[in-house]
């Protein structure tokens, strides 16, 4: 069973599709990590984020061990990732290895924005999993101060709305909801709820 679930940042898709994982006895992967790892070495290796060839290149060779990598959590990683996203080359190189990581028995949970309608079309259950960007700016805010950053709610708002514009008008696989995907509004729900409510989406 594959199980797509999409969403804007910070709507509670990848806690969910963890705790999906888990409830259904299933590998998970955060496919934003794997962009998010792009960004990272570019960088380290000096070349600018929209690099195509560069970008090409080191998704190619991507080491997915490295994937733990705390430093790939942070808002500043989330924003050069959503660059390097962009890149049409990135996103065919890494498309080969998420349907690789679906397609394994019993089957997979993946989370990221571009799922249920480019990576796994055929996925057996597609969620998309949104709130209204006050409220995800509020959790991502929460979130990064947890970890000790200086930002404003201000700040994380203006991120998470550039995000998503950058996201959903991108011309490569943009963010949208499949039309056969489940549309999961997580703005009043706490995690347990949002979880509970996702597992009534999946047929048993």
């Amino acid at each position: 069973m594959i199980i797509a679930i999409d969403g804007p940042a910070a709507s509670g898709k990848g806690t969910i599709a963890k705790r999906v994982a888990e409830h259904f006895g299933l590998p998970v992967l955060d496919t934003g990590l794997l962009y998010r790892a792009v960004a990272r070495d570019l960088r380290a290796r000096g070349f600018q984020l929209d690099d195509p060839w560069a970008g090409a290149a080191i998704a190619k060779s991507l080491d997915a061990t490295t994937l733990d990598d705390e430093a790939l959590r942070g808002a500043k990683a989330g924003d050069a990732a959503s660059v390097a996203a962009k890149i049409p080359q990135v996103r065919a190189a890494l498309l080969m290895f998420q349907r690789e990581f679906a397609a394994q028995s019993p089957g997979a949970v993946l989370d990221g924005r571009d799922i249920g309608t480019v990576i796994c079309p055929d996925a057996h259950v597609k969620i998309f999993v949104t709130a209204r960007p006050e409220v995800r700016a509020a959790r991502r805010h929460a979130e990064i101060t947890a970890r000790g950053e200086a930002i404003t709610h201000a700040e994380v708002l203006a991120d998470i709305l550039a995000r998503d514009a950058r996201d959903s008008g991108r011309g490569a696989a943009p963010m949208i909801r499949a039309p056969d995907a489940h549309l999961l509004d997580t703005s009043e729900l706490d995690i347990e709820a949002a979880f509970q409510a996702a597992v009534g989406l999946i047929p048993r």
